[in-house]
């Protein structure tokens, strides 16, 4: 053997060093996985909130439970969701109201926040005031929301009938019409909760390169083209993560309608979503297992829609 190759041979073995054994290989394991380690307790405790609740909600809905969630009950099967799914009088008309909310508010939200993002994009004389006056819908809670609405849209009282007075125009029923009230709603949604699409798109468009911006200027494109050829493009994830967070929120909204229109959604349920279906099935009628069936039903309607819009985002790449 030649001196290199010994040489050789010998900085290989140093450089192995002795087999770590012990607290030393769990040391030096640890330090390795740190990341997932110091973030295990937090996983681990917040899976058990999911998964506890929603197999807990699943087993009832298999069961005749009602009356009490401690009283006894029977293994029913499927026979509470063969229930829900051929209930045409309450439970597809929710469904139906489900979805106009919140395609409707997230459609009006989206349009809203990018329009009044643009305008705060670029710096302006007042700009910080602006922006705290449009952001003061998201200091108050949804059911305070809900009770000044109430008063301001009241058809005798109200001061969005005297307004209308004023101009000469004819009092609306705003709330207390079927055919109104869940448009109104809708509205006051819209109203509460696009400053918060705002703050989304805003956080994108700033953190845009202007690079791209001034190429297509410099090439003559017009502010609408820039735009839609230029700055929509590069805003679609942060698009896509407000579409996202607003639509499951959307889906799930519960108390303005709760609060403006009481128990099942008003007289002739005209704002009953699927949210206050399942309540009034669980507080009002007791009856856990069809509530606990439409549960279900409505977490797999949210999990679908959050597929289609991931899956559509990764299909456009």
């Amino acid at each position: 053997m030649t001196a290199r190759s010994t040489d050789t041979t010998q900085r290989g073995s140093a450089g192995k060093g002795p087999k770590k054994t012990g607290w030393q290989a769990y040391s030096d394991w640890a330090n390795d996985h740190r990341k997932w380690l110091f973030a295990a307790p937090a996983m681990v405790f917040v899976g058990i909130l999911i998964v506890f609740p929603l197999a807990w909600t699943l087993y009832l809905s298999l069961t005749d439970a009602s009356g009490s969630v401690r009283a006894e009950s029977d293994f029913i099967g499927l026979e509470n969701y063969t229930e829900v799914l051929t209930d045409t009088q309450r439970f597809w008309p929710a469904v139906g109201r489900t979805f106009y909310f919140t395609i409707g508010a997230l459609a009006i939200q989206m349009v809203l926040g990018m329009c009044i993002a643009l305008l705060l994009w670029r710096p302006f004389k007042g700009e910080k005031f602006v922006r705290v006056v449009i952001l003061l819908p998201l200091v108050a809670t949804p059911v305070a929301v809900g009770m000044m609405w109430r008063l301001i849209l009241d058809p005798n009282i109200g001061f969005a009938n005297q307004l209308l007075g004023f101009f000469g125009l004819p009092g609306q029923p705003w709330l207390s019409s079927p055919e109104t009230a869940l448009t109104t709603l809708l509205f006051v949604d819209v109203w509460q909760w696009t400053p918060m699409v705002v703050l989304i798109l805003l956080a994108g468009l700033t953190s845009l390169s202007d690079e791209p911006d001034e190429a297509a200027r410099i090439d003559g494109a017009t502010a609408w083209q820039r735009f839609w050829y230029v700055t929509l493009p590069l805003m679609m994830p942060t698009v896509i993560v407000a579409v996202l967070l607003r639509g499951i929120d959307a889906l799930k909204t519960f108390d303005i309608l709760y609060a403006t229109k009481g128990k099942g959604g008003g007289s002739f349920n005209e704002v009953e979503t699927l949210n206050i279906y399942a309540y009034g099935l669980s507080f009002d009628y007791m009856d856990y297992g069809v509530a606990s069936a439409v549960l279900i039903l409505f977490f797999m309607i949210i999990v679908a829609c959050m597929w289609l819009v991931t899956f559509r985002r990764k299909g456009n790449k």
